[in-house]
């Protein structure tokens, strides 16, 4: 099979708000290749990615993603490895190419599934998927009412784990992070999971990170995500000699391999956290796992759009049995949850069991596409370089 065809499809609720939920909107991905079609997303801003397939190239290292994708092989995995390697080389110079290539490398090994007939994680190499338990993952209130509101409806929801982030935290005082905190406690149970993320609020400052240890002990916090920068390894592994019981969890900001791994060994992280919609794909993403898991790190995925993107991030270590619990889109947009028909909804157990059909398993809805899709054209020198593609 060559690649015939790559397409993006740029789907936006009506009204973006500036608040840290990603799924307000979404880049899907559509390859074609040998009559198949699978599908991927972008964890990043849509028209800048979809810019980084189509843009005119400024030097040799620096290529448009297109000229180095369209017409290649994708016989196995051996090929969907040599594009990721070309991409790197040839696009080293376009920052965004990471993530555009991201979504099309989802979708490669979707449409591989599918013409081999086997789910994706078998192709990674796990002979089966193990159950994982779902957090709810959802943003800090505007008031602990809303906080202890949230976590409420999440316990009711059956979920016995949940992450509260971003919001009000780090940004007031410490009594009212030690408010939010309490209210999100109270709302869970005393015998829930609670995971805390930070939102990289405090950029470098350990001694503000180091401020809210106590009071994240006093709610028996599991783990402290993002404290800081994704790049601010020094920080991390400051924080991680103060940080006591409460362990740090991070990773979402690595865009390959090598970030998540200093991460690890430099930053000190307990759990490392991947996006494969912004890592490369999910063949570095597989990578991180087997690094962490040798090194006694618990690998996580990183999802908060949709079920597609949460599918495809929970096959590089579906297999992994010790690494069990996994990020859950809580309370997605409608663009994230009508863009597909199928959603992995928690068992009688409360635990996600990962499709055992072809690919990845997810059946796209184009209907529930077309209701959000964001007509787009880019051009250059009086050249049209990319127009929304039909769905």
């Amino acid at each position: 099979m060559k690649i015939e065809a790559v397409d993006f499809f740029y789907l936006s609720m009506p009204v973006v708000t500036d608040a840290g939920d990603g799924s307000q909107d979404a880049l899907l991905v559509r390859v074609a290749a040998g009559g198949l079609v699978g599908w991927g997303e972008c964890e990043a801003s849509p028209l800048t990615s979809i810019a980084a397939y189509v843009a005119p190239m400024s030097h040799g290292a620096c290529r448009p993603v297109r000229d180095v994708v369209l017409g290649k092989p994708v016989g196995g995995p051996d090929d969907i490895a040599a594009l990721a390697a070309a991409v790197e080389l040839e696009c080293m110079d376009l920052l965004q190419a990471a993530h555009t290539f991201s979504g099309i490398e989802m979708a490669l090994w979707d449409l591989l599934g599918r013409k081999r007939e086997i789910p994706v994680y078998e192709l990674l190499g796990y002979p089966r998927a193990y159950p994982k338990l779902p957090y709810a993952s959802q943003l800090f209130g505007d008031t602990p009412a809303e906080t202890l509101a949230g976590c409420r409806s999440a316990r009711e929801r059956g979920f016995r784990a949940v992450k509260c982030g971003w919001g009000p935290f780090g940004r007031g005082t410490l009594s009212e992070d030690r408010d939010h905190l309490q209210a999100a406690r109270e709302g869970l149970g005393p015998d829930g999971t609670l995971l805390i993320d930070a939102g990289q609020i405090f950029r470098e400052d350990v001694d503000a990170a180091a401020a809210r240890i106590g009071m994240l002990e006093e709610v028996d916090t599991t783990w402290f995500e993002e404290p800081f920068l994704g790049g601010a390894y020094d920080a991390y592994a400051a924080l991680a000699a103060r940080s006591g019981k409460v362990r740090l969890a991070g990773g979402e900001a690595s865009h390959n391999f090598h970030m998540a791994r200093q991460l690890i060994d430099y930053g000190k992280v307990a759990f490392i956290q991947i996006d494969c919609g912004r890592i490369g794909g999910l063949a570095p993403a597989k990578r991180v796992a087997d690094y962490a898991a040798a090194r006694g790190v618990t690998y996580v995925n990183h999802t908060f759009t949709s079920h597609l993107a949460l599918c495809a991030s929970l096959q590089p270590y579906a297999g992994l049995e010790r690494d069990v619990i996994c990020e859950y889109p809580f309370a997605p947009k409608a663009v994230a949850w009508d863009m597909s028909l199928t959603h992995l909804a928690p068992d009688a157990n409360g635990e996600v069991v990962l499709p055992s059909a072809p690919g990845l398993g997810i059946e796209m809805n184009p209907a529930g596409m077309a209701k959000y899709l964001v007509d787009v054209e880019i051009s250059a020198k009086g050249e049209l370089l990319y127009r929304t593609p039909a769905l």
